[in-house]
């Protein structure tokens, strides 16, 4: 599959950090399945337009959902910048900002259509 986000040496780095396998029924392919997920994330679709190739949207979102609520991803994001950087403490700094015309928020004299009283 061509579709993968994580190389051999991503998936080495974050293998040993994931959760054990607790249910009842054996998880699916867990690569495919965060690979699936990069995508959604990245490119912003909705959960149930991610390509099949990743499997099924609702393993996609339940994983991510569950994952969430538990701490892992910012678990694995931690271990993951320990482990290949040399630094300790990182920051990232972003400066997006929206400029909007002045006259986006609205007329001087309120609503076009006025309620009825």
């Amino acid at each position: 599959m061509s579709r993968f986000y994580l190389s051999d040496a991503q998936w080495a780095a974050i293998q040993p950090h994931l959760p054990p396998d607790r249910g009842r029924k054996p998880r699916v392919d867990d690569r495919r399945v965060i690979s699936g997920i990069i995508h959604v994330l990245q490119s912003g679709c909705r959960w149930i337009d991610a390509p099949k190739e990743y499997g099924y949207h609702t393993t996609l979102y339940n994983r991510y959902n569950r994952w969430s609520k538990r701490g892992i991803w910012q678990y694995l994001f931690r271990e993951i910048v320990s482990t290949l950087s040399d630094e300790t403490d990182m920051a990232a700094i972003d400066s997006t900002h929206i400029k909007a015309h002045r006259c986006a928020g609205g007329g001087k004299k309120g609503l076009l259509v006025k309620p009825s009283a």
